[in-house]
């Protein structure tokens, strides 16, 4: 019987041509996947048959655009296993959905000497908010220690900083740039014991592996659609429903009232609280059809592909002279990143560039763990259902090249 991933790359048109020459190798799948066929069609299907606004109308088409709209909102209830539908929230993507929590949550709950607790390995759109949102309120920023190269979270450290002036502790499930696979789970009981509100970035997991938000016991979850074969422009918010409903909107507008007069305006519950104007319903039914996909591959598939490649890539890299690897030995996320001593990552990245290879090279929007790894930047290699082991050759056969080049 055949199986869907019998040639998968046929699914992502994008991936048959050649850069400078050579086969495309594309390893930048941490900062935005390819979509497949059944994404696009999707997206395409959608406008050429059903497009109208949603929710406000009474004719054929505006009703078929709010069954897909809600439809989706369904489908991604139950990828994640929240416990209703009125759990998702549409936003633009992991950044707006963290920015909301932190506007709306952390208005109405945080005060002077409130803490939030980070940890060192946060992406900046799960740093940046709290930060902002510290400023408002008068509430500190604390950070949960990362071990060295390993990029471990120091749980000792943890069990000391979860003192009662934390009132939310907002982490990463696997980090973006060390591939650290944090034990979300077990973070969110211990603070929970403690009635700590928890926010997980489930940016880079969502679409490698298995999630279910009900087995993590998170309050919030936070994700992005392009980064899970799906389009731009879309993402997600989770969140506990009675948390949402004691929550006040964001942002105003259409949509997310029950009743307006010139005295005042009274909301609707969650989910439309929280999605103000016209919402981005095309994308969203994209992003059901991109849920569909994962499953039919099967995500526990994905994980074990996904994570195979980076550490074969990792390990294949660490033979190389010269090069520091960052992030766990064992079992991580599906990438790896590393470093050069006397060569930038950019450099690196041209080099790999001129080979065909799609890298990534900077900060990757963690310039304080950075900072204390004693780096400006590092090469990322991140890895997705179409990647094969051949592009590991040729990433390591690009790298050697590199070397020799600087080496003299």
């Amino acid at each position: 019987m055949p199986s869907p991933w019998d040639n998968i790359r046929d699914q992502f048109p994008i991936l048959d041509q050649k850069v400078n020459g050579h086969p495309l190798v594309y390893l930048d799948n941490a900062a935005t996947t390819q979509k497949p066929l059944a994404v696009t069609r999707a997206l395409d299907r959608f406008y050429a048959n059903d497009n109208a606004n949603v929710h406000r109308g009474l004719h054929a088409l505006s009703m078929r655009s709010t069954d897909g709209y809600e439809g989706a909102r369904a489908r991604v209830q139950a990828f994640v296993n929240a416990e209703a539908p009125e759990e998702i929230i549409f936003t633009r993507g992991t950044t707006e959905s963290i920015n909301l929590v932190a506007a709306s949550w952390g208005s109405a709950n945080l005060r002077k000497g409130d803490v939030v607790l980070l940890t060192e390995m946060e992406h900046h759109s799960n740093l940046v908010p709290w930060q902002m949102a510290a400023q408002r309120t008068g509430a500190t920023v604390r950070y949960v220690p990362v071990t060295g190269d390993q990029g471990l979270l120091d749980l000792g450290a943890l069990d000391k900083l979860l003192t009662p002036e934390v009132k939310l502790f907002a982490f990463t499930h696997v980090s973006n740039t060390l591939g650290t696979i944090n034990p979300a789970a077990d973070l969110c009981a211990r603070a929970r014991k403690l009635g700590i509100v928890t926010v997980v970035d489930a940016a880079q997991s969502i679409g490698h592996m298995p999630l279910d938000v009900r087995a993590i016991g998170c309050d919030f979850l936070a994700f992005s659609g392009h980064k899970m074969a799906s389009v731009t422009g879309i993402g997600v918010l989770y969140g506990r429903r009675a948390l949402l409903d004691a929550m006040p909107p964001w942002q105003g507008g259409g949509g997310m009232i029950s009743s307006v007069d010139f005295s005042g305006s009274r909301w609707k519950p969650s989910p439309e609280r929280f999605e103000a104007g016209t919402p981005n319903f095309a994308d969203a039914i994209a992003l059901g059809a991109s849920c569909d996909f994962l499953d039919l591959l099967g995500r526990e598939q994905i994980r074990l592909h996904d994570g195979g490649l980076a550490k074969e890539a990792r390990d294949r890299l660490a033979e190389l002279p010269g090069i520091r690897i960052i992030g766990p030995d064992g079992e991580r996320g599906g990438l790896v990143s590393f470093a050069f001593e006397g060569v930038h990552a950019h450099d690196v990245v041209t080099f790999a560039d001129e080979d065909g290879i799609a890298l990534r090279g900077g900060h990757h929007c963690n310039q304080p763990l950075m900072k204390k790894l004693g780096l400006t930047s590092t090469v990322r290699a991140s890895f997705y259902v179409y990647n094969e082991r051949r592009e590991i050759d040729a990433l390591v056969a690009s790298m050697a090249r590199t070397i020799k080049f600087f080496a003299g």
